[in-house]
């Protein structure tokens, strides 16, 4: 018995040896590609944002412009909103080439599968469908040349869904549709792994933020309505796309330490220049090659959700060597803060203080791409709109061509539509303009640091 046991055991041990075997004979010749490590950006290079009404938002764009415009103020790079409302991924095929392909990207990132999964729980046929157009809008990218960038979809927040005054949704679609993006999201995930592109997890941050923060607001949410989040949800997928892309975490640091004769300076993100002592502490002028990252006031909470200040946008100053006391800093003649001679030997950080020059530089950018988002670039995002109601209605006339009320509403949109590239012409040259108000406020400055012994 025991005999035959092993003789069974060491069969069944032999075949799976001859499955694996097989199974590498059927791979033979696969290499395996690196995933995209980062951005490789240079002036005039383009960046799409692909997505459905998340993206039309206009915020988590408007906040990762932001985020170029500050970091790289001497690169001119063109970035695009691609959102529509209700988008699906055949939505996003539909208006391909004028609303992507046209602007010629080297990257381009895409947030759609929240509409593709029609808020139900997990179905095949659906499921399948979204798959077939994600798998062609991702081709159609490589066939142009871009770098696809896919994201999860962001999270669907069953408890914002249940709180909500009139729910009319079935529970089962309320309990499980969570986990039916987290579905479409892993999948995405595998495909960008073997075709190398880029991977931004949007879902994991938002969902770990908010069961962290309902350990002690049960009622706490960054998604209102379920879908879309707000501001403060927005940020933390900027903050996302930052992270999983490799970008710059760094804005600038100073150390200054004091030596017999003189005191010494290094630092990183800018030149620093005229150190000198003073009687009651020390000066030096430093002029940065970019600005702290600064959002709007309505998204201070995801800025502190996220730490973003500290660990995407640090301003640092070290200073070693002063006597022992309480100093006041004052830069260009303004009072920002008075740290003791410790805090400043261990570090301060200076990117969320408001009264910085700096600061202030890079809430004028905030405000200015706000503007610019709220007005020209909804305008355009609004074009596209009404050209995804006309696709929808071309495609159910086609498929029902003896539907004469159809086929007549068809010949009136048509008639609507026509113009359609010169409204969007004028929309992109007035958002041009507010960008080219932002590239003559973006540029850094040199500032006039002066620490002095507080009375």
């Amino acid at each position: 018995m025991i005999f035959r046991r092993r003789t069974m055991f060491f069969m069944a041990l032999a075949t799976l040896s001859l499955s694996w075997l097989s199974s590498l004979n059927a791979q033979e010749g696969y290499t395996p590609v690196a995933s995209l490590k980062t951005l490789e950006l240079q002036d005039g290079d383009s960046i799409v944002f692909l997505g459905d009404s998340i993206t039309h938002q206009c915020l988590y764009t408007q906040y990762v412009e932001d985020y170029f415009y500050t970091r790289f103020p001497h690169m001119r790079l063109k970035l695009h909103n691609a959102g529509v409302g209700g988008a699906r991924a055949w939505d996003a095929l539909q208006r391909f080439d004028a609303d992507v392909a046209a602007y010629k990207p080297k990257y381009v990132t895409i947030l759609l599968g929240m509409n593709d999964g029609t808020y139900r729980p997990f179905d095949q046929p659906t499921w399948e469908t979204y798959r077939a157009d994600m798998t062609e809008l991702l081709g159609k990218l490589e066939g142009i040349g871009a770098t696809p960038i896919p994201m999860t979809p962001t999270m669907f927040d069953s408890r914002a869904d249940r709180m909500k005054p009139k729910n009319n949704r079935p529970e089962d679609s309320t309990a499980l549709y969570n986990s039916v993006l987290t579905y479409y999201g892993t999948w995405l995930r595998e495909v960008a792994g073997e075709k190398g592109y880029g991977f931004v997890d949007m879902w994991g941050p938002l969902n770990n933020i908010t069961m962290e923060q309902r350990k002690t607001d049960p009622a706490f949410t960054l998604i209102k309505d379920a879908v879309h989040p707000g501001p403060d949800g927005q940020v933390v997928m900027a903050v996302a796309i930052v992270n999983d892309l490799g970008l710059s975490r760094s804005v600038s640091s100073i150390r200054l330490t004091q030596g017999k004769d003189k005191w010494n300076g290094h630092a990183a993100g800018g030149e620093l220049s005229d150190i000198e002592a003073t009687e009651q502490g020390v000066a030096f002028t430093f002029h940065g090659t970019s600005l702290p990252w600064v959002m709007p006031p309505e998204a201070q909470l995801g800025v502190e959700l996220t730490k973003l200040g500290h660990r995407l946008s640090k301003e640092s100053l070290e200073v070693h060597g002063l006597p022992a006391g309480k100093y006041t800093l004052s830069i260009d003649g303004e009072v920002v803060g008075t740290y003791s001679s410790d805090a400043l030997a261990r570090h301060i950080e200076l990117q969320g203080n408001d009264k910085t020059p700096q600061y202030q530089q890079a809430l004028k950018v905030a405000l200015l791409n706000k503007k610019r988002n709220e007005g020209p670039v909804r305008g355009l995002r609004g074009e596209w709109g009404r050209f995804q109601g006309f696709a929808r209605d071309r495609r159910n006339a086609e498929q029902n061509p003896d539907n004469a009320e159809l086929q007549a509403k068809v010949q009136k949109l048509t008639e609507v539509m026509a113009g359609i590239e010169d409204r969007v012409a004028q929309h992109n040259a007035a958002a041009k303009e507010i960008e080219d108000q932002i590239f003559q406020e973006n540029q850094p400055k040199a500032h006039r640091y002066v620490l002095q012994r507080a009375e």
